[in-house]
């Protein structure tokens, strides 16, 4: 699995490419970062958190336990582990996010899908 970076309105989105399945995976917590205009990453992961519990309560476990973890590169510059998500389940997640920039993105996650 490789791991870069994508670039949405000059935010990073840490990506990997899974070769063997042919799809993107995308950290969670960078895209809540974005729709959610959050200023660091702690804002972030706090909002995935909570996110996560409401939609546990909301019946979308199948969702939760479908996300997995893969190690990527950190603001640090340690490898960690991040929840990230498929397009289709990036989707599903971004609905849940009352915001603005909901429609842009999805545009730009088509076009890294495309590409």
């Amino acid at each position: 699995m490789s791991d870069n970076v994508q670039w949405f309105e000059e935010q990073r989105i840490r990506t990997a490419w899974d070769e063997e399945k042919e799809e993107w995976y995308f950290s969670v917590v960078d895209v809540v970062g974005v729709l959610t205009e959050q200023s660091n990453v702690r804002g972030a992961s706090n909002y995935w958190a909570k996110l996560k519990q409401r939609l546990k309560e909301e019946g979308a476990n199948e969702l939760l336990t479908n996300c997995q973890q893969l190690k990527m590169r950190a603001e640090d510059g340690k490898n960690r582990f991040t929840d990230v998500a498929n397009t289709e389940q990036l989707l599903r997640i971004i609905q849940s996010i009352p915001s603005p920039k909901a429609e842009p993105f999805k545009q730009w996650l088509a076009q890294v899908g495309r590409e």
